[in-house]
Formats: structure tokens, sequence, C-alpha cells
């Protein structure tokens, strides 16, 4: 009786010292028990529950293609982004090391124990697990918008989830179509705002704006009609033609930048002065630029050519969101910021007039008045910019260091009296 007594406290002691351990481990990674998420481990690897997007490639290689050329593809593999998450990790509380792959990879909200590898992939630069992909959109199930930014809920099985009926019957998975799918709220979830953290006011607007009460929201037009607009096409491999949303996510890149803004301007010449009144109409539902990241900027230039198409004049505006730091410094890390300095950016719908005054050339029978919209390319600190520029493959090429153009226009005025 004695030796089967020992047994059980030594099978209870064991038990005991596998349950510190755990907790331990969960610990040392900068999670706890007593943290709202569930920190259950999900059934299957994470590679299994969510796979790379390029097994989906097989069958939706158009999808895919696009998908691939879109910035969500990035999200955890830009340069601007790695070294944005090592200067945020130095200084984040452990148990909110997560907080940037809230969005940048919303799978990690389930897999919360693999939080050390989502770091490391990104500082791999060469991650071999896709932050953004096809299952961590198509997987989710339902979203919590009583929370900002509101949660997505994922189910994990073999049904994968999207806006289309009657699917094409396959041997991959099974197909429920969701209205979810079609409405802005499926997106808010990570372009509404950052997460909140012990670091950052709740005080803090949102990135969006009032987009609720935009002229695109109330007449029925969702996020998707204009970031993923569709056309005939299939999409499934052999799959029939239909109406089928475009997966680039069309923003700073692609045509949709184009309709973004009507600009238009009139110039008064009086004497030694002249003026440039340019009229320009947001047809924007949200902010415009959104201040995320925190270098988001737009830039309204003015130049005027004179004699010679010699640029004698050149004035800029910025529309933009500058955030102030715990020293009341500027800052373009929303992770930093405690309050906002300065708010320029252009409204949902609105419609704003900028008045540019200058010298009239001299000795010039006329001049050219060029008026240009853009996204401006990266700022931030010196040392920030020059730690991208040396680890992004492209160097001072990258991407992020282009400038974007949005709208322009140029036009000759007579100065002869």
């Amino acid at each position: 009786m004695k030796r089967k007594e020992r047994a059980s406290a030594l099978k209870w002691f064991i038990s005991l010292g596998l349950v510190v351990g755990f907790v331990g481990f969960l610990t040392f990674h900068g999670l706890e028990l007593g943290e709202a998420a569930d920190l259950s481990v999900p059934g299957k690897p994470l590679e299994k529950a969510f796979p790379n997007s390029e097994k989906c490639k097989r069958c939706h290689l158009r999808v895919f293609e696009e998908w691939e050329a879109s910035a969500q593809s990035r999200a955890i593999v830009t340069t601007p982004f790695r070294v944005s998450l090592d200067r945020y990790l130095a200084s984040a509380d452990i148990k909110e090391r997560g907080l940037c792959f809230r969005c940048h990879a919303p799978h990690s909200l389930d897999y919360q124990h693999e939080l050390p590898r989502f770091i490391k992939e990104v500082q791999s630069k060469d991650p071999q697990i896709d932050g953004v992909g096809c299952p961590q959109c198509h997987l989710i199930k339902s979203v919590d918008d009583g929370s900002h930014p509101p949660v997505p809920h994922f189910q994990l099985g073999t049904t994968i989830f999207g806006g289309y009926e009657k699917a094409a019957q396959n041997l991959a998975h099974q197909s429920e179509k969701l209205p979810l799918f079609r409405q802005s709220q499926f997106c808010v979830t990570c372009h509404e705002r950052m997460p909140e953290s012990s670091n950052t006011p709740k005080s803090l607007p949102d990135w969006l704006g009032d987009w609720k009460q935009s002229k695109a929201e109330i007449s029925g037009k969702p996020c998707q009609s204009c970031h993923m607009p569709e056309a005939l096409d299939e999409s499934a491999n052999g799959e029939k033609i239909r109406k089928v949303a475009n997966h680039s996510f069309p923003g700073r890149f692609g045509k949709v930048r184009a309709e973004a803004v009507q600009l238009d301007f009139t110039t008064t010449v009086k004497g030694d002065i002249s003026e440039v009144s340019v009229k320009i109409d947001s047809l924007v539902p949200h902010n415009f630029p959104l201040p995320h990241p925190g270098w988001s900027r737009l830039v309204v230039d003015l130049s005027i050519l004179g004699k010679n198409l010699k640029r004698v004049y050149n004035e800029q505006r910025f529309y933009e969101r500058v955030l102030g730091g715990v020293d009341g410094k500027e800052t373009v890390f929303d992770f930093e910021a405690k309050k906002v300095l300065k708010d320029t950016l252009l409204k949902p719908d609105e419609s704003r007039t900028e008045i540019f005054t200058f010298p009239t050339p001299k000795d010039a029978p006329s001049m050219d008045v060029i008026v240009t919209m853009t996204y401006a390319p990266l700022h931030g600190p010196r040392d920030f910019l020059t730690q991208i520029e040396q680890e992004a493959p492209l160097g001072s090429k990258d991407r992020a260091f282009q400038t974007v153009q949005i709208a322009h226009k140029k036009v000759n005025v007579s100065l002869s009296k």
C-alpha cells in the first residue's frame, strides 16, 4: 500500500513540475496566464493551420500573382517594418512584444506561443512564413467589433471563407460564403488603429477618420469596392468566368490612386505678385493618407517655371499627422506617440483650398504653373533612414524611398501686358 502511495505522490510531483515548467516557458517568452487572450495551444502546428500561400497558387494562380505584387504579401518582409520592429522590441514591455504582429501577422493571435518564432522570421530578413497571406484572411469566420481595433476570429479547419457563392467542388477544401467578406468591417480589423498597449494613450485618434459617415459607406460602397475592384476572370484555375475581386489591393500603388482626388487651380497675376488658388477635392472615404505608418505624408508641390523654363519658385504643403513622443519631440513611430502635434490630413470627402503667393517672374513672356500631389518617400530620424538604406536589398532605390504621383496639372500663363 505504501509503495502505491509513493508512486502516486511521485506522479503528482512530476505533473506539478511539468505544469510549472510550462508556465515558466510561457512567462519567459513574454506570455502570462493572466492575460485576457486565450493562450491555449492550437491542436494544429502553425504550418498546418496557416499554410504558406504558395500552396494556394496551385489552384489560384491569378489570385496568387496579384497578392504576390501587393503590400499585404510584404507585411513582415519590408526593411522599414523589420527596422521599426527592432526599435519597438528594444523598449517594449515583454508582455506586449506581439503588438505589431496583431496586424502584420494576425494569425499570431491564435499562436501566441510561437511569438519568438515570428520575431526570428522577421529578423532573418527572409521569412519563410506569411504575415498576411491567403489563410490569414480566408480563415476568418467572424469579427468582434466590440473592441478597437476589432478582433478577427479564425476557424481552423478545412473550410475556406469568402465572398462568392457556388464555389467549384474540390479536394483541397470546403468553401463557404460569408457577407463579412464584402463589408468594410472585415478590413477595419487591421486598418482602424494601433492595438492598445500600456504605452499608447487611448486618446490618440483612429487612422481612418469618420469613414462610417462617408458618401461611399452610406451609399453601400465598402472598402473592397476600391481596394478589391471586381473584373471578369476566374477565381480558380479552369473555373467559369465571372466577376471576381482583385487581390493586389491597390492603394498607394495601383490605379486607384489616380481616382483619389480631383485637383484644379486658377492663377491670378497682380503686378509683381501672383497667386495660385489650388482646389483639392478628396474622393476618399477615409483620412488621406492613412497616418500609419507614422511617416505617411502627401505633398502638394507648386513649381513656377520662368524664362527658359528655369524654375524660379517652389513651395510645398504637407498633409500628414505629426506625432509627439514622451519628450514632446516629433516621432514617426506610432508606438512612441503620446499625442498629436499637428494634423493636416485630408478628412473623408473633404474639399480644401490652398493659396500660394509668389513673385511674378521677370523678363518672361509667360510662366508655367505646375501643381503636383504625391505620396512622399519615407522620412524620419537619420539613423533610421541610414539603417534601412544599408539593409534594403535595393538600397536607396527601395520602394519606400520612392515618390508616387497622385495628381498633376500644368498650365502656361501669359505675362504679356
